[in-house]
């Protein structure tokens, strides 16, 4: 009897070191793949005479990437992606050109900026009375 004892001893410590790694933890579902270090800041500007984005073909568009570093087809995409940061994405809160002179003259400009900005959806449109007053509304987002 003690073969047959040492023969089960033998036999179980196989078994637990060839199982054990396939109980537990090991069965468990893969982690998901880790995702960018950076949230996705991808948006698409565009600019056309009207009263609003409706009624209006966009004269012209622009694309803008902030993250991971800024690129695109924005003429200053690194100065209108310092701007976006530093008003905290909000396009309302963009400080303009102060002592900019502009004329009181009404051809209205419509600017839409569409996409994602550090992984919430934008979807923003802003009528200006003019090209100057638009251009006045930020330094480099709007000038392109």
């Amino acid at each position: 009897m003690p073969n047959t004892a040492r023969w089960a001893a033998t036999l179980t410590l196989t078994a637990t070191a060839v199982c054990g790694p396939l109980t537990g933890s090991a069965l468990a579902a893969p982690e998901p793949a880790a995702s960018g270090l950076y949230a996705p800041s991808a948006l698409v500007l565009t600019m056309g005479h009207g009263e609003s984005a409706a009624a209006v073909t966009p004269e012209r568009a622009v694309t803008l990437t902030c993250a991971p570093k800024a690129s695109g087809t924005h003429p200053a995409p690194l100065g209108a992606c310092a701007e976006l940061r530093s008003s905290g994405g909000d396009l309302d809160a963009l400080a303009g050109r102060a002592g900019v002179m502009c004329s009181k003259q009404y051809d209205p400009v419509v600017v839409t900026v569409q996409g994602v900005w550090q992984g919430k959806r934008v979807a923003y449109e802003r009528t200006f009375a003019n090209e100057c007053l638009k251009d006045s509304a930020a330094s480099v987002l709007y000038a392109f």
